[in-house]
């Protein structure tokens, strides 16, 4: 498994790459640094479910910065 599929390496202020839900089709990614993670769980094959400073919330796809 891939590094953004595990909570415990995505902290607030990591810098990440999530995929929104109305992007899923495209592929496309946003950038931003991580506000809260909303998953619970340890590790997640679709990625963590965070919200990003500016209030979109998405699915890490890529850590650019822990």
């Amino acid at each position: 498994m891939e590094s953004h599929m595990y909570r415990g390496n995505i902290r607030p202020g990591s810098r990440v790459k999530i995929i929104l839900k109305k992007d899923q089709k495209s592929g496309k990614l946003t950038e931003g640094y991580v506000d809260r993670i909303l998953t619970n769980r340890p590790v997640h094959t679709r990625g963590i479910k965070v919200m990003l400073k500016d209030g979109q919330v998405g699915r890490v796809q890529q850590i650019l910065e822990p």
